[in-house]
């Protein structure tokens, strides 16, 4: 039956990232032990410094509805974070706090892009991009790199890419899915590129800022000449194991700022008050504090890359912060393996899933088509079992 839907939704693709995870929840119930690695979930427990700062904040009765960009405290503490770790100075009127960080971005999509706009993305690119800005009626346009290249883009793509129509330009780094982050020199190359080009604004997702493993993380806004277009994006997410808290925020241009409070006063108003006030202490806290999980990522992408290198036809580079592996698999494209024709990455993905058991999310879903992403945010014990499996199967 055709039923009376927007073209705003039918033209929406659904995320792969959730759709793998749905998939893979269907097969459990049906008794079948899948080993999820599609998500981007740290199977970390938030820290109990920020827990019991939550159920102070009950005791204390927060419990009312709150200012549509965040509570004072939480904004000023954002502020300290951006300070201390980037070495970035916003205001509190520059700071806006959301339901978490796609939020966060799909505020400044909302309030920036028309009809008619382009949107780059660098590709390996996070799924929701394209998304947001699709709804966001711009057109988007995918700049490609290769596992040569350590999923990077050069200022001279960047240059070929821009048009006067772009509007926008995404950057995440450390990258989901790749895992690669950009140095100061390649940001300050590229940086070069778009100073040149004042009609387009930088969103700057870090979500994965304290999920790094070689040196300090650079942000776009410390650009001089980038600041008053570029937006931060950062939340409590990944770094403390809070996904379900749904915190994310952004530093931005005060007249952005602005508009994304009137735009998220219209959709959802404030974000959720125990969970504001929590992480209040989560940003105030050393970074010290949460090294413990990072250490442990490390450990476990040092130990994945190990296992997946002794499984042929799969090439890896060495990812340098977030908690994912993003393999090339092209190798098998027009291979049979357990009866599958394998034509595509989408196609090697099912047959992890089905025949493995393994969960794992497509590269065509983040605009790499030669390669899937493997989370290891999971235990030792099941990335083992997990790699297991998947190297009995192609074997």
């Amino acid at each position: 039956m055709n039923y009376p839907l927007s073209d705003r939704i039918n033209g929406l693709p659904i995320s792969q990232t959730l759709a793998t995870a749905a998939k893979a929840r269907e097969l459990k119930s049906q008794g079948i032990d899948i080993i999820g690695l599609s998500l981007g979930e740290p199977d970390f427990n938030t820290p109990d410094f920020i827990k019991e700062a939550a159920i102070q904040a009950i005791n204390d009765n927060y419990n009312s509805y709150t200012p549509v960009n965040g509570y004072l405290e939480l904004r000023e503490a954002v502020c300290r974070k951006f300070k201390r770790d980037n070495k970035l100075t916003y205001t509190p009127n520059q700071v806006v706090v959301s339901t978490g960080a796609k939020q966060s971005i799909a505020n400044v999509a909302m309030v920036l892009l028309n009809p008619g706009d382009e949107v780059l993305l660098p590709a390996p690119y996070w799924v929701s991009y394209s998304a947001i800005s699709i709804l966001g009626e711009a057109t988007y346009k995918e700049i490609p790199s290769t596992i040569e290249s350590d999923f990077k883009i050069t200022p001279a793509q960047l240059e070929a890419a821009i048009t006067p129509k772009t509007k926008l330009i995404f950057f995440n780094s450390p990258n989901n899915p790749s895992g690669s982050k950009y140095t100061e020199a390649e940001y300050r190359a590229l940086g070069k590129v778009l100073e040149k080009n004042p009609h387009v604004y930088i969103i700057s997702d870090e979500i994965y800022e304290h999920i790094n493993y070689e040196g300090e993380n650079f942000s776009i806004a410390r650009i001089e000449a980038l600041y008053d277009r570029t937006i931060t994006v950062n939340g409590v997410a990944k770094a403390f194991a809070m996904t379900g808290w749904r915190i994310g925020y952004i530093g931005a241009p005060e007249w952005i700022a602005k508009a994304c409070t009137k735009m998220q006063g219209q959709i959802t108003s404030g974000a959720n008050c125990i969970a504001q006030r929590a992480t209040i202490a989560a940003l105030d806290a050393p970074v010290s504090k949460i090294q413990y999980m990072v250490d442990e990522f490390k450990t476990r992408r040092d130990m994945v890359l190990g296992l997946l290198n002794e499984i042929e036809g799969f090439k890896t580079n060495v990812p340098k912060g977030a908690f994912y592996v993003f393999p090339n698999i092209s190798f098998y494209f027009g291979k049979t393996i357990a009866g599958r024709k394998i034509e595509n990455a989408t196609d090697f993905a099912l047959l992890l899933l089905e025949e493995a058991h393994v969960a794992t999310v497509t590269g065509e879903a983040f605009g790499a088509p030669n390669c899937i992403r493997i989370s290891y945010a999971a235990s030792e014990d099941k990335l083992r079992e997990a790699l297991a499996r998947i190297k009995k199967v192609l074997a």
